[in-house]
């Protein structure tokens, strides 16, 4: 059954096909991590329970905390943060082994398109309250946050 010979079967032309010599030349290009190069975030009006801290400086690698952590719980969660602040993806290109194409939204129209405003639907008035009242619930969780809905 086993022979000295590699080349393959008669019957078998193309088992190792033919490999293309050529080669296309790409540039390597990485993007520096945001830890390398730090940017100043732009920074927006946070619920009354929560602020800022940074992790670089006094306006880079910012994160949010609670604010009514104790003046030590501040200082050993920022420092833990500091600490493994490369697991943290600060922006997209951070996160290693995704394309940031795959994660992009595009949406793609004609040139002549007329842009339109969809009216928001009516809820069926008798699940209106349930939904109402799980909408409170998520609120006093403070899962959400009144300024991200609309209740009516």
């Amino acid at each position: 059954f086993l022979n000295d010979d590699p080349s393959p079967p008669l019957y078998q032309g193309n088992y190792m096909p033919e490999v293309r010599k050529e080669l296309k030349i790409c540039e390597a290009h990485s993007e520096k991590s945001s830890i390398d190069e730090p940017h100043v975030a732009e920074l927006k009006e946070l619920p009354p329970h929560l602020e800022y801290a940074f992790l670089e400086g006094d306006d880079k690698l910012s994160v949010i905390i609670a604010k009514d952590l104790s003046v030590e719980e501040k200082t050993a969660l920022i420092t833990i943060l500091k600490f493994h602040k490369r697991a943290i993806a600060w922006k997209l290109s951070d996160i290693k082994g995704i394309n940031p194409e795959f994660c992009t939204h595009r949406i793609l129209m004609e040139e002549d398109f007329e842009l339109a405003v969809q009216h928001q639907r009516r809820v069926n008035p008798k699940i209106h309250d349930v939904i109402r009242q799980g909408v409170i619930k998520l609120l006093e969780a403070r899962l959400i946050y009144p300024s991200l809905i609309v209740l009516g």
